[in-house]
């Protein structure tokens, strides 16, 4: 996200666009979901399909800096399944990459 995508507004220009939009949220039904449901949500989406329950215990923040604009070759299928996950795919093949890197340097070590 660059500082052109930041777009600011007042209070009042909120309410105003939702009032006009519509809230696209239910907070008082996200608050009656029960663990149980929140459980089997998850299990049916299809993005945390084979994904360990735990799998992000071992994630690392990272705050994103200058990135290296390269060319680079990729198997067809590879970027169609990135693109496939939607916007930041980019960053998201960045992030593969970093946990592969980061893996790898813990067992040289």
């Amino acid at each position: 996200m660059s500082e052109n995508d930041i777009r600011r507004f007042s209070r009042d220009e909120l309410r105003a666009r939702h009032q006009h939009e519509g809230i696209k949220s239910d907070l008082d039904a996200a608050r009656r979901i029960t663990g149980a449901e929140l459980e089997a949500a998850i299990a049916s989406d299809p993005g945390e399909a084979g994904l360990p329950r735990d799998w992000w215990k071992n994630a690392i923040p990272v705050t994103p800096g200058p990135k290296t604009l390269l060319s680079l070759r990729l198997d067809p299928d590879v970027v169609e399944f990135f693109r496939g996950e939607g916007k930041g795919y980019q960053t998201r093949m960045n992030a593969v990459l970093r946990a592969y890197m980061v893996a790898r340097r813990g067992q040289a070590g």
